[in-house]
């Protein structure tokens, strides 16, 4: 049987780590390891052949339902051969996308690229540079290519502030979306993964001195808490990254033109003003059943 049987393909920074951990806590759900293969993207992993692919479910137990996340699948433009890949393989798979409201993953998206020594700019400057940085919000312009190949029924939309504020709810749909016929349980222990609060700026030597065992013992024995947390918020972000009026106005306009599109497959209005209200918990009714008009 050709595997996997869905993939998640959420906006980088928006809750699919933590989707990917929660649907593989649940028996009779297998998800890959890693988490993040890739394989349709990236030109290195895809070199790798189906073999390789392949092996990433060669543990799944007989039945199991098996699924991958890659955020790789939906950065247009910087990896235009993905779908073109994707349905040479898998002829039929449910995808389930994972949003967030536009401003908010642009800005956690900056922090992450800050922390890897990506982006080395203020975020306004970063905004006039990298494309990425909003290309990764214009949500209908990532799913049109998918729409096309493999129908909208068989796109599942995911929304981050729906996941927060009603998990077990949001969890029961994307398995009733996958056809997965046993119950699944939030576990609410676990708790959320990658997130982008705090980003220590990597350096060369980082792995080493910050983050080995070793390394990690000599500093809390030999140096006092106070020059740590020093030295530290030299490699840390001070405040959150404020985006200017100017920077500002020019991306919400871009994100609600596509917002705008999306809506209109939602069967909903949808603009970054209105964004959260639409998705919060109180408004969270019409989601229950929500599907891509087809």
């Amino acid at each position: 049987m050709t595997k996997p049987d869905f993939i998640i393909m959420g906006a980088m920074k928006s809750a699919t780590s933590t989707l990917h951990a929660q649907l593989a806590l649940q028996s009779g759900i297998f998800m890959s390891m890693p988490k993040e293969p890739n394989y349709f993207s990236d030109d290195e992993q895809y070199a790798r052949g189906e073999a390789w692919y392949d092996g990433l479910f060669a543990n799944a137990e007989l039945g199991d339902l098996c699924g991958e996340s890659s955020t790789h699948y939906t950065k247009l433009p910087d990896y235009p051969l993905t779908i073109e890949r994707m349905a040479k393989r898998l002829d039929k798979v449910k995808l389930i996308y994972v949003m967030r409201h536009p401003v908010d993953r642009l800005i956690s998206h900056y922090i992450h690229q800050w922390s890897q020594n990506v982006i080395k700019c203020d975020i306004n400057e970063a905004i006039d540079q990298y494309e990425e940085l909003t290309a990764y919000s214009c949500y209908a312009r990532q799913l049109a290519p998918y729409f096309e190949r493999y129908g909208k029924e068989n796109v599942l939309p995911v929304f981050n502030e729906g996941i927060r504020h009603n998990p077990q709810t949001e969890l029961e749909r994307v398995a009733d979306f996958i056809g997965f016929q046993g119950e699944v349980v939030w576990q609410e222990e676990l708790s959320a993964q990658n997130v982008s609060g705090e980003r220590i700026r990597t350096f060369k030597g980082y792995q080493w001195l910050v983050e080995s065992n070793f390394m990690t013992f000599l500093r809390r024995t030999l140096v006092p808490q106070s020059i740590r947390d020093k030295i530290k918020s030299g490699f840390t972000l001070q405040e959150r990254p404020e985006i200017d009026a100017v920077h500002l106005s020019k991306v919400i306009e871009l994100f609600d033109q596509d917002l705008a599109i999306l809506g209109e497959h939602l069967g909903v209005e949808l603009s970054c003003d209105n964004y959260k209200q639409v998705v919060s918990q109180g408004e969270l009714s019409w989601l229950n059943n929500v599907e891509f008009k087809i």
